[in-house]
């Protein structure tokens, strides 16, 4: 099933007179419950085309149906509520509130969620069980983004949206994340899309769409893509 249909999008910011056309007439359908990764430079508008999918920008032509629903046609409000119940982000940033514990960190989702899960459940299921009652700063970098991933679980969303998820952590931890997002896909059927540079993801895609100067090169679907640990880091 099509999750994702994007039609002859484009988006054009202006700075003063200036025109800066971050994506070109794009075009692209993505099917659910795959791990999908959108590879490219800096500037190629990876992030812009995510932060279209999460409904945090609006395309300046074209449409974005997600689930045959035409996002790109939705007002402030009907994007909160997209926001809030249709997708999970995950960034490169933790964006956790230092002040309130894991699980406080976790549960906040709830107040927003239409059918949110049980925070102490995805808690557990990213291995931070016995990290409830913690504070953000009790943790390292790679259990604060396990946090992050809890908490955009605890939504239920149908689309998990990584920009960079592991671009701030080591090796080591890095893998361990991505082995995270990847069992989302493949054992939970969340459709996860994650924004890379990085070559080495990419070979953990069932779908690898090139972004080069705001326009998609090539997508590439991948008959037998590799579990995170076969990869070469």
């Amino acid at each position: 099933m099509k999750i994702v249909e994007i039609s002859h999008v484009s988006r054009i910011y202006k700075v003063g007179d200036h025109e800066q056309k971050a994506l070109d007439d794009v075009s692209l359908e993505l099917e659910n419950g795959k791990t999908i990764v959108i590879l490219g430079p800096s500037g190629a508008g990876k992030s812009t085309l995510l932060n279209m999918l999460g409904g945090l920008d609006s395309p300046t032509s074209g449409t974005i149906k997600i689930k045959g629903k035409d996002i790109s046609t939705l007002n402030a409000d009907q994007l909160a509520e997209y926001r809030a119940s249709g997708v999970g982000f995950i960034f490169q940033a933790y964006n956790l509130i230092p002040t309130l514990t894991v699980l406080e960190n976790v549960a906040l989702v709830k107040e927003i969620a239409k059918d949110p899960l049980s925070s102490h459940d995805m808690l557990r299921e990213v291995g931070l069980g016995e990290h409830m009652y913690k504070f953000p700063v009790e943790l390292s970098g790679g259990e604060q983004q396990r946090v992050s991933i809890a908490r955009a679980l605890t939504k239920n969303p149908d689309i998990l949206l990584c920009d960079e998820p592991t671009g701030a952590l080591d090796t080591e931890t890095g893998v361990m994340v991505l082995k995270l997002l990847q069992s989302m896909a493949r054992e939970h059927g969340k459709t996860t899309i994650i924004v890379t540079h990085n070559q080495n993801i990419a070979k953990m895609a069932d779908v690898v769409v090139h972004v080069k100067n705001g326009k998609i090169k090539e997508v590439i679907n991948n008959d037998k893509p590799l579990a995170v640990e076969e990869v070469e880091w």
